[in-house]
């Protein structure tokens, strides 16, 4: 069983934001121009992956692709279709935002997933 950190008002908000660059980041890869936008949502990831405070950061994991099985505790999944083996994630609605201190990573967000059979759409 995970320890849960105690998040603060400040945490919480820096946890909106996080959700934030991840929606836009989302919209932005389904438009069909070339944008610099880019460049500031990675100048905005690398901030709270870096840079943010000397002994904390931020980071922001976007599981779509990934495998999915019941034992996986950074996934909340809902299952698209009626097979229960073989998952993968096939869409995001908040990704995985871990919190990194000094050697120590921990979940403060779980993903919340949409999964379905890997061969549904062979």
């Amino acid at each position: 069983m995970q320890t849960q950190i105690k998040l603060s008002k400040a945490f919480k908000n820096q946890i909106f934001i996080l959700n934030q660059i991840f929606e836009i980041e989302n919209k932005l890869s389904k438009l069909d121009i070339s944008h610099t936008i880019g460049r500031n949502i990675d100048k905005l990831k690398s901030f709270y992956k870096d840079s943010f405070d000397e002994n904390i950061s931020f980071i922001i994991e976007d599981p779509k692709g990934q495998d999915y099985n019941e034992t996986r505790t950074d996934l909340e999944a809902n299952i698209a279709g009626d097979s229960v083996e073989n998952l993968i994630v096939i869409d995001v609605i908040k990704p995985i935002i871990r919190i990194k201190q000094g050697n120590k990573t921990q979940i403060i967000q779980q993903g919340i997933v949409i999964v379905q059979d890997k061969n549904k759409g062979k």
